[in-house]
């Protein structure tokens, strides 16, 4: 088995952990808004946030704003979602996130992206969080219910899985992300400290 194999097995299973905040990244549509809701109806973290504002116009992308009430809808209420508009890609995203974390002084995140995503966000995520010498829980909780193969404004997802592995080999490439090993290392300390 390879390390990006062992990845992805553990990535794909990793538990829920209470947190200080649900982090929605922007993208997808308004896939990963149920997925958000869920996590805060059913107790694992006190606050949303949504993040990206992405302005490129695409059919499937919509700044954290325009996302905002649909998590209300869902449930969530306003006073507990915070919204994060800098952000145009999910390096970025990250980035405001450790920020937004020192801040505040959280100490675990639950990361929604779509199940297609969810590798390469949590990659981006722990190289951002090394960078900015904090230690968190990043927990995985992607978006799971999304058809695989219908065609969507951005592609099949299938389709898109492919892609965001090349983007994790370009991206680790120029140093912006962290490597399977990386990960695989982080997920065991993490599980150490449960």
């Amino acid at each position: 088995m390879t390390p990006k194999d062992q990845f992805i097995c553990l990535v794909a299973n990793d538990p829920l952990v209470k947190a200080d905040a649900i982090v929605i990244l922007e993208g997808d549509g308004m896939n990963r808004i149920p997925e958000g809701a869920r996590l805060y109806t059913e107790g694992w973290a006190p606050l949303v946030v949504i993040t990206g504002g992405d302005r490129s116009r695409l059919e499937h992308c919509f700044p954290a704003s325009e996302m905002k009430p649909a998590l209300v809808a869902a449930g969530v209420p306003e006073k507990h979602v915070l919204i994060e508009e800098i952000s145009q890609n999910t390096r970025e995203q990250a980035v405001e996130m450790m920020n937004l974390a020192k801040e505040r002084g959280w100490k675990r995140m639950i990361i929604v992206a779509s199940h297609y995503h969810q590798y390469r966000a949590h990659l981006t995520f722990l190289k951002a969080m090394r960078e900015s010498g904090q230690e968190l829980f990043l927990i995985n909780a992607p978006a799971r219910d999304l058809p695989w193969f219908k065609d969507e404004p951005q592609g099949k997802r299938v389709d898109l899985l492919a892609g965001e592995f090349g983007r994790i080999e370009e991206y680790r490439a120029k140093g912006h992300i962290a490597s399977y090993e990386e990960g695989i290392e982080y997920l065991q300390w993490k599980e150490s400290q449960r």
